[in-house]
């Protein structure tokens, strides 16, 4: 069968939807041309159809030509983006999330604490805010740490080990596939 001729799903008329709405922000449609096929993208049944309304567009790969979907697996988004410079987009962030998050949470739970422990006090004195002996010395370490991490590039390093990781989990996960689908095979 050829693969024009199968029949389309949502993404695929999404990504059509979204090819039209780049044409019309650069000039190559009029508005009028976008509404009209804008609403043949999302009636469209087949590829072929899909296809039609990108041919006398340019750069674009036909859905029918692009590579299909096997139903029942997701594609994996992979965070771990290497940019322009060869670096990892966002890892500074995420390994600040990573670092600090457990601090936050920790210190979060202490203060609250400490808040309804003193509301439900029967006297009047004050009390010590306890939770100075985790948020202060913890604190102290972590950003000593950050600095140190930051200067060294640690976060790049972390990224790459995460990397590393997830690709081997995935890789892991589809030889489990395929020994699943050769047990079935026999």
């Amino acid at each position: 069968m050829d693969s024009s001729e199968l029949r389309a799903g949502d993404a695929d008329r999404e990504k059509v939807a979204e090819r039209l709405r780049i044409a019309l922000e650069e000039g190559r449609l009029n508005l009028h041309e976008y509404d009209e096929r804008l609403r043949d993208a999302f009636s469209a049944k087949t590829y072929a159809d899909l296809d039609k309304l990108l041919t006398d567009l340019p750069n674009v790969t036909p859905p029918s030509q692009q590579q299909l979907a096997v139903p029942g697996e997701a594609p994996v988004p992979d965070r771990w983006q290497l940019g322009p410079d060869g670096r990892y987009q966002g890892a500074t962030r995420m390994w600040l999330v990573e670092l600090w998050g457990s601090w936050l949470r920790a210190n979060a739970i202490c203060w609250a604490i400490w808040g309804v422990a003193g509301i439900f006090d029967n006297d009047d004195s004050w009390h010590f805010p306890w939770p100075v002996w985790v948020s202060v010395p913890w604190g102290i370490v972590l950003l000593f740490h950050t600095i140190g991490g930051l200067s060294s590039g640690e976060p790049q390093r972390w990224a790459a080990k995460k990397h590393r990781g997830q690709a081997e989990r995935r890789s892991r996960k589809q030889a489990e596939r395929e020994a699943r689908k050769a047990d079935r095979a026999e």
